[in-house]
């Protein structure tokens, strides 16, 4: 495993890899795309690069690179997008990635993962290294709660039923997951049982998990930071109107 990062390596944390591992860290300055075409070369030499930045920057400036120089080969490449959605906060609306789903899973071989939290954030990582292709891992900036388990199961592409339910489900990735839970937690109040599933992965998606929960539910709400457009409401609407309409 290696590292490269845009400039940005200690606003997104790979400066503890950096200080770790100083020979296996590429620092290609303020140039994103020069970085993923490093990262495809890194990737083609045998080695698995993680290549980070803020998110709209590694995703929205590199959508060329991404395409032709890693997709298009099916290249070991990992993507590590920090601060992204709306919650970046003071750092502005130029930082701020509200299309990134959009654009990663139209890619071709490209993977979509969506942490809860900070356990399952450190989970896919781990697991992205050890999984083939490439691999985009949208991270967020500000704390959440912790509302996984160092116990938890966790697998690329398999869905986590946070809360059972049989009246609706709320189907939630990121920072969204914690407020679906507290969704969750209101209806019940109100005699309404609802079933929160975490999505974390938007591609491969679980298709099993969302045809049953629209089965067994009879509807389903989604959830997340990003525009509605193109997003994990898309994809899991692209299953339902295909599968269980």
């Amino acid at each position: 495993v290696v590292a490269l990062s845009g400039d940005l390596e200690d606003s997104a944390r790979a400066i503890w890899f950096k200080k770790q591992y100083p020979d296996r860290f590429f620092s290609v300055g303020i140039a994103e795309q020069d970085m993923i075409g490093t990262a495809a070369g890194l990737a083609l030499a045998g080695k698995i690069p993680f290549a980070c930045s803020f998110s709209q920057f590694v995703t929205g400036k590199t959508l060329e690179q991404l395409r032709l120089a890693v997709c298009y080969q099916n290249l070991n490449v990992k993507i590590a997008g920090s601060h992204g959605g709306l919650s970046v906060g003071a750092d502005g609306a130029t930082a701020e990635s509200l299309e990134e789903f959009t654009h990663m899973r139209a890619l071709p071989n490209m993977t979509v993962i969506v942490p809860c939290d900070a356990i399952e954030a450190k989970k896919a990582t781990i697991a992205s290294a050890d999984y083939p292709g490439p691999v985009f891992l949208r991270l967020g900036r500000n704390p959440v709660p912790m509302i996984t388990k160092e116990s938890d199961p966790y697998e690329i592409g398999r869905a986590s039923v946070l809360r059972s339910g049989d009246d609706v489900t709320i189907v939630a990735c990121g920072v969204m997951v914690t407020h679906a839970l507290q969704a969750a937690e209101a209806l019940a109040r109100e005699d309404i049982h609802a079933r929160v599933i975490n999505l974390h992965t938007i591609k491969p998606i679980d298709r099993a998990a969302l045809v049953a929960a629209a089965k067994e539910t009879g509807a389903v709400v989604t959830a997340e930071e990003h525009t509605v457009i193109g997003g994990l409401g898309s994809a899991v609407g692209e299953v339902l109107v295909q599968a269980h309409p």
